[in-house]
């Protein structure tokens, strides 16, 4: 056995290789059973005849030849070790063949060997299989923490994609509403609200490479060396037992010392850290690590990964920084407290195996597990306020200098309050927000990150008054229409509206015709019409009718002298086939209900309708739109109180005998530029493994989500629930 000058240690050389080394010290530990169960079988035995140690010997020659690998190299080594066995191996050779030489025996010898060999030996077993598992219970810990770090980095990028869906959709909203001001204001609000939610990403990826790089160079070296120094402190433990056993056959037996004494040399030889040296000789392999996350763009939002740094997004950052920087201080100190207290604690240790103090290590290693538990958690945050303030440093400076914070106390208003940031009410059944104890500023609990550090100081009661006025008038300055569109808007054309009659797109033209014209050559019953398909909906979206001005919903009384003008008709329809909502902005109908069209078909294939007090859209296609009747002039009679005839020719309103017959509807186009939904096919039978994975049977249809990024799976949807399947097992529906 070579001597080494500095020995190997796991965390430094196996990387991540906590599971093939937590096996191979439970392996370590688990033979403990093995000896000890050696010395109780010898105990016996060693009561009859010599020739019984003869056998024992020989039994326990197999049992090494047969776990020689796994004790020296591990169960999975890297490289072969051939014939070698490791130091303690090599050592238990020594022991058996010594003990071939020892055939008598005593009962004393044998009652000693039990209470001075094998009850310890039971007795550490048992101790080390427990500190074992807290390593691995720890190691998994760490993983599991790991893990979490990946998984909120993806909630953090699902969150940046919705908030830039959401963004989309506001600038959309900007073109069509008729609150411009208002939707103008609201986009822009979501715009900060995007920069906000990517700035938060950018710096959680940077959070989350920070934590991988710790977990793999520092907590999972640090648990691999304690897994080395449990396997070390094991091998002490067997060498002093061994070394008694051999001293009990050395009183027992003194025909028999110069066997004996050569077995305590050899002991004497075995260094705890030789096994290890062999084992990681064996089963060092390359490693890489993983490599950083990188910034994502949305794919609805192509941006790149530079931190947003305008004023508004400086104001977001300066109020992280500052609570980043506010943390940092008292982390740093909480973090080296305690590693001091560590370094402590494993003097101790060391003076317990130096013989100096007389305690339970097991309990003393126990003890530093769960003050590196503690530190563990204190330096996470630690490390995450560094990440923070650097990050936000190097893009932006140290925007904290001569910032002047508010005193913000969460708050719950009684009282209807307006947000000092944004300008709108504070709603909710508690109605909770902030507001400064010095200068009264009140806002949203969401807005407290984006309210800039101006606070003027502790201000009288007049004083805040002012002050408070002046930020309401700022913040309802937002809500005022801008003199000029945005650069990002594109000037809206004229509001107006197509005559969809002529339109052979429109999925109504036909059944609109036919009402108007009366009847078709040859009319068929509505169960046999089948509705032309709608086309998708254009790129550019057309303008909607603005609504009248207010005075158009006001009538005078009767007998008013003031002229009353034309009212407008209002054209209605009936459901050809009845129609589930699926998605925002579409109403439910059942077939045959007369409804109120709101706005005809722009050449989208979908019409707007009003059913009793709901509105939505509908496809143009399930709806047969009644002629528009004619509107005389109001002149006060009674006869303009009469409804509009709703009179059609048309095939499809006329009543059949027999039972009622459920219509389905023709397929519907995608809505407003909605995308083309993707089918998937299950080709093969599968059953769910967990929670996040549905389960298919074969030919099965689901809508498909996202494909395989490369690992192997991808995300279907059905019953409203998206989860993961096997990709090999599906195929893109052709139809």
């Amino acid at each position: 056995m070579a001597e080494v000058d500095v020995a190997p240690t796991f965390g430094a050389e196996l990387k991540d290789g906590f599971k093939s080394a937590n096996a191979w010290a439970a392996n370590g530990i688990a033979w403990l059973d093995d000896i000890q169960n050696f010395y109780r079988e010898r105990s016996a035995i060693e009561k009859e005849h010599s020739a019984r140690l003869n056998a024992l010997a020989k039994k326990y020659f197999e049992k090494k030849s047969r776990k020689s690998a796994s004790l020296s190299v591990g169960d999975t080594p890297a490289m072969t070790p051939g014939s070698l066995e490791n130091a303690s191996l090599t050592i238990w050779t020594t022991h058996l063949t010594t003990l071939e030489s020892l055939a008598d025996q005593h009962d004393k010898y044998a009652n000693e060997l039990v209470q001075k060999v094998a009850d310890p030996l039971k007795y550490y077993a048992g101790r080390f299989e427990e500190l074992r598992k807290r390593h691995v219970e720890y190691a998994t810990k760490l993983e599991a923490e790991r893990d979490s770090s990946y998984a909120d980095l993806r909630k953090t990028k699902t969150k940046y994609d919705a908030v830039c869906q959401e963004v989309e959709s506001k600038r959309k909203k900007t073109e069509s509403s008729f609150d411009k001001a208002k939707a103008q204001s609201q986009y822009h609000q979501q715009l900060q609200d995007m920069n906000n939610v990517k700035n938060t990403y950018l710096i959680a990826i940077n959070v989350t490479n920070k934590q991988k790089e710790k977990y793999y160079h520092e907590d999972v070296p640090e648990v691999l060396d304690s897994l080395q120094d449990l396997s070390e402190f094991r091998t002490i433990k067997l060498n002093a037992l061994w070394s008694t056993a051999a001293s009990l056959e050395t009183a027992m037996l003194q025909q028999s010392n110069s066997l004996v004494d050569h077995l305590a040399q050899e002991i004497t030889r075995n260094q705890p850290h030789l096994d290890s040296m062999m084992y990681i000789r064996h089963n060092m392999g390359s490693w890489q690590e993983p490599p950083d996350k990188m910034f994502e763009p949305s794919p609805v939002w192509h941006d790149d990964d530079l931190m947003i740094t305008d004023e508004p997004a400086k104001v977001f950052l300066r109020n992280v920084l500052n609570k980043s920087k506010g943390q940092l201080g008292e982390l740093r100190r909480e973090v080296d407290k305690k590693r001091r207290e560590i370094e402590g604690v494993k003097r101790v240790k060391q003076r317990i195996r130096e013989g100096k103090e007389n305690k339970d290590e097991v309990a003393v290693v126990s003890q530093i597990f769960a003050m590196q538990d503690d530190l563990h958690q204190v330096d996470r945050k630690r490390l995450t306020a560094e990440v923070e303030t650097s990050t936000i440093t190097t893009a932006v400076g140290d925007v904290t200098l001569g910032a002047k914070n508010h005193n913000f106390k969460s708050q719950t208003f009684k009282i209807p309050t307006n947000c000092d940031l944004c300008g709108e009410r504070i709603w909710g059944l508690s109605a909770k927000g902030f507001d400064c104890r010095d200068c009264g500023y009140t806002c949203h609990s969401k807005c407290e990150m984006k309210v800039p550090a101006e606070c003027p100081g502790e201000l009288s009661k007049e004083e805040r008054k002012k002050y408070k006025g002046e930020r309401q008038s700022a913040a309802g300055a937002l809500l005022k229409p801008p003199t000029n569109p945005p650069e990002h808007v594109a000037e809206l054309p004229a509001l107006s509206r197509s005559n969809t009659m002529n339109s052979l797109s429109s999925g109504y033209a036909a059944s609109a015709n036919r009402s108007i014209t009366g009847p078709a050559p040859s009319p068929r019953s509505p169960a046999e019409e089948t509705p032309p398909e709608p086309g998708p909906r254009p790129a550019v979206r057309k303008a909607r009718l603005v609504a009248p001005p207010p005075t158009a919903y006001i009538s005078e009384l009767p007998g008013s002298a003031v002229p009353v003008p034309a009212k407008a008709a209002e054209q209605k329809g009936k459901m050809l086939y009845a129609f589930e909502a699926n998605g925002d902005g579409e109403l439910s109908v059942t077939d045959g209900r007369e409804v109120i069209i709101v706005e005809r078909d722009d050449g989208t294939g979908w019409v707007k309708i009003r059913a009793g007090y709901k509105e939505g859209l509908v496809p143009a296609s399930y709806v047969e739109i009644f002629p528009e009747p004619i509107v005389s002039q109001d002149t006060g009679s009674s006869l303009n109180n009469r409804p509009a005839s709703t009179y059609s020719n048309s095939g499809s309103s006329v009543g059949t005998a027999g039972p009622p017959v459920k219509k389905k509807g023709p397929a519907v186009a995608p809505r407003r530029g909605a995308k083309k939904l993707k089918y998937v096919i299950a080709m093969y039978e599968y059953t769910a493994q967990s929670d996040a994975e549905h389960s298919m049977a074969e030919g099965e249809r689901f809508v498909l989500i996202k494909e395989d990024p490369g690992d192997g799976w991808a995300e279907v949807e059905k019953g409203g629930a998206t989860k993961s399947v096997p990709a090999s097992y599906v195929q893109l529906a052709t139809d």
